[in-house]
């Protein structure tokens, strides 16, 4: 048998690779087929989920999220070859992002969305961007600690969201009576135990910590201890498109791999960012770093919730 040629083996080994666009083109996607035809992507982002997804002092669209998205939006211009992609912004809620997503009213959503077994029922997710917890904000001046303080109290928690959810199910199994609202959005949320109509807001931990930071006496406010359980965010896109989720996580994969992400965290985390310059100081805890490593997309809170719990920034403890 002759043996090919070197020349012949690389042909081979680049015509069976291929570019990564390419590869992606490989893989029907109804997505970038809309896409492409239009020569447009909608961008669902958040008004106020700092620093994932919010409005600047200029009402621009920023966010850890949006950059993340920024990258996977340049992937789509290579693979679907419209260098002149435009970028529509689609403000949604936590109650809205799913239906307009499902609706074709946007192609990726950018915010702060948890990745659940049950929303992969409508949806499909990305590798996991940011690991958090479930806890509540509050007055100190109220003296409230844990949830078990919270009987009988008024709550609140955005609407459309696992916190709500998670909160609903404990003042059922504890038989806490407390009286569950449910806001439209964080910052009305927020509003409502700054004006004291609520006694604390439940919500990720993170985004507690946006709100705080951006009070106008951050002092004035407590972020509990006890949390109600681990929460994956991703990007969110739509079901039954392979394709375009696998564009979306090689994307990510990049960026891990690349330094890329850990820088955009850094960015977002640990620097001062608008509107008012305010540094979270979140360092990347542990287990964010081995989904860094191993990147995944898993929506089972266990898969994450033993790393969190031995990494977590203050001494969180689960109640679930």
């Amino acid at each position: 048998m002759n043996q090919p040629d070197v020349k012949t083996l690389i042909c081979a080994v680049l015509a069976c690779l291929g570019s990564s666009a390419d590869l992606f083109a490989q893989d029907k996607s109804d997505t970038l087929d809309k896409i492409r035809s239009s020569g447009v992507i909608t961008l669902g982002h958040r008004d106020t989920s700092i620093p994932f997804s919010y409005l600047d002092d200029a009402q621009r669209v920023v966010g850890f999220s949006i950059d993340l998205c920024s990258r996977v939006i340049d992937q789509i211009k290579t693979v679907t070859k419209r260098p002149d992609l435009q970028v529509k912004y689609q403000p949604v809620t936590s109650a809205t992002r799913i239906p307009l997503l499902a609706n074709g009213t946007i192609d990726i959503e950018c915010g702060s969305t948890t990745n659940t077994v049950e929303r992969q029922a409508q949806v499909a997710f990305s590798s996991t961007t940011y690991l958090t917890t479930s806890n509540f904000v509050s007055k100190k001046s109220a003296g409230i600690r844990g949830f078990d303080d919270l009987k009988g109290r008024t709550v609140v928690s955005s609407a459309g969201t696992t916190s709500l959810r998670l909160l609903n199910e404990l003042n059922a199994r504890k038989t806490l009576g407390m009286s569950i609202i449910p806001a439209k959005d964080h910052a009305e949320a927020f509003l409502m135990v700054a004006t004291d109509r609520a006694a604390v807001f439940v919500m990720d931990d993170v985004l507690l910590a946006g709100l705080v930071a951006n009070a106008q006496d951050s002092s004035t406010y407590a972020i509990s201890s006890e949390f109600l359980s681990v929460e994956p965010y991703a990007i969110m896109m739509r079901r039954d498109d392979p394709g375009f989720k696998q564009l979306v996580d090689a994307s990510l994969s990049e960026a891990f791999r690349s330094g890329d992400f850990e820088r955009t965290y850094r960015k977002w985390f640990e620097s001062p960012i608008p509107p008012r310059n305010i540094n979270l100081k979140l360092p990347m805890s542990a287990a964010l770093k081995k989904v860094v490593q191993r990147p995944t997309d898993a929506a089972d809170p266990a898969a994450y919730q033993c790393a969190v719990k031995a990494a977590v920034r203050i001494e969180y403890r689960s109640i679930a």
